[in-house]
């Protein structure tokens, strides 16, 4: 202390203690100069970012009009969405196309020539896919950000883009691409850090699914991220099967991020099986139930009448799809039920425990998935490329005879159907369920239980997947 001319008395600094300069002092006029410089005393985020508004949904007609014959995966529509986006006037200039490595995988080379890739230097060399349509293009006015093989660098740059409205007052929209398992797997750590910052933008967990990216066994194969980010309390997160929901969601969240000015993020899980994919419902409300978490998406008759209600999300709804037909072939009356996210249905569910419990003289809340099947009955069957953690989140809530399939346990390097086949969630197990939901309730007897069981495809004995 003497040494740096500190004026303490021998005895206090025996005593190792602090000084503090008087009020007045040059020093304590200065810290207090700087802090008002700062804000003050409270730091507060300051935010006088432009508004913005999603584009008008005549503009993804291309996608909300359904495929046609063509047979298309969700990871494209997102490419196809993000296009579109680039191509806005009042956004283009905003969006952050971001990719960790494998742009390729993604479908991201369709972006090359609208965007280019960020590089400082532009580019130096002659790319080898030089002579094709879409050859890869770096440029010193690029949008899209390839951070190499580094899953902290690219959630770096999400990061920076995504607090981009408060830092700088530039209502930046990051899109970062990954596989879904290189997310909250890898670097958790930062996503939650990307929450506390009030972090806004696009997750895409890119060929996700425990069954649905076959042959790359267990370092790819993603069966939990919809769990994990469950975690996350300002993160939503969806798991949709159909191009038009991703419309309706992507919508929504630059709507409620951009324009309403939300401190939220969105996590969206894509998958790469492709299929054909059904023009946007022309009922009435079906943007909100697709946002609240699930939704009717057919019917035998009505789904009154069905004795069966099969719940699907993301690629495996085509699973359920063909269940359906297999049971409709058997006598039955089926409802499939799209369900784009458990963890909207869970959240919203507690909220109204919560409400109920804090005030219980009060008329009861009922939770909008309980609201959704009330006027049902029969048998329930949830189906998941995901663990059976995520559809039992909602078990609460839902009718009795409810039972959920997921793929628990590593994934394996196999073709889809023999994935498929070993987690138990092809459309044999699914019927098998279905068909034992209904002689535990009684619709059926002990033969015609056993008859329409032989018709399947199932090994009773086999090893649970979880135990391999």
């Amino acid at each position: 202390a003497k040494n740096f001319g500190i004026p303490l008395p021998d005895e206090a600094i025996k005593n190792a203690e602090f000084y503090k300069p008087v009020e007045n002092s040059e020093e304590i006029t200065y810290l207090k100069a700087r802090r008002e410089a700062l804000g003050g005393q409270i730091p507060e985020r300051k935010n006088s970012c432009a508004k913005l508004s999603p584009p008008p949904l005549t503009s993804f007609a291309s996608l909300t009009n359904g495929s046609g014959t063509r047979t298309q995966s969700t990871t494209m529509s997102l490419v196809r969405i993000l296009s579109i986006l680039l191509r806005d006037k009042s956004l283009n200039k905003y969006i952050v196309p971001i990719v960790p490595d494998e742009a390729r995988t993604f479908g991201l080379e369709a972006l090359f020539k609208i965007a280019g890739i960020f590089s400082l230097q532009g580019q130096r060399y002659t790319p080898v896919d030089a002579d094709t349509l879409v050859e890869y293009r770096e440029a010193e006015d690029g949008q899209i950000l390839q951070e190499g093989i580094c899953e902290t660098g690219a959630l770096a740059s999400f990061l920076a883009a995504g607090t981009a409205y408060s830092i700088h007052n530039l209502p930046m929209i990051p899109f970062y691409f990954f596989y879904s398992i290189f997310g909250f797997q890898r670097v958790g750590d930062m996503i939650w850090t990307c929450g506390d910052m009030l972090c806004r933008g696009f997750l895409i967990g890119g060929t996700a699914g425990r069954t649905t990216l076959n042959g790359e066994g267990i370092q790819h194969q993603d069966g939990h991220s919809q769990v994990v980010a469950n975690t996350y309390p300002n993160l939503k997160s969806y798991d949709p099967a159909f191009a038009y929901e991703l419309v309706v969601i992507v919508r929504e969240g630059i709507r409620r991020m951009y324009e309403l000015q939300e401190n939220i993020f969105y996590y969206i899980t894509a998958y790469n099986e492709n299929y054909v994919m059904p023009a946007l419902p022309g009922k009435n409300n079906i943007h909100n139930e697709i946002l609240a978490g699930a939704y009717l998406l057919a019917s035998t008759k009505s789904q009154k009448n069905s004795q069966l209600h099969l719940l699907g999300s993301g690629s495996i709804m085509q699973q359920v799809l063909e269940a359906q037909e297999r049971m409709e072939a058997m006598g039955y009356q089926v409802s499939i039920w799209s369900i784009t996210s458990y963890n909207e249905l869970y959240r919203e569910a507690e909220q109204c425990e919560r409400e109920n419990r804090l005030h219980p003289l009060k008329k009861a809340r009922v939770p909008y998935v309980k609201k959704l099947f009330d006027k049902t009955s029969g048998v329930y069957v949830a189906v998941s490329d995901y663990m059976k953690a995520l559809p039992n989140s909602i078990a609460t809530w839902m009718p009795e005879h409810y039972t959920v399939l997921g793929t628990d346990g590593y994934g394996l390097s196999e073709s889809r159907p023999e994935l498929r086949d070993f987690f138990e969630i092809n459309p044999d197990y699914i019927c098998h369920a279905a068909l034992v939901g209904l002689f535990r309730n009684g619709s059926i007897n002990r033969k015609e239980l056993q008859q329409q069981l032989a018709t399947l495809d199932i090994d009773a004995e086999k090893t649970d997947p979880t135990l391999r």
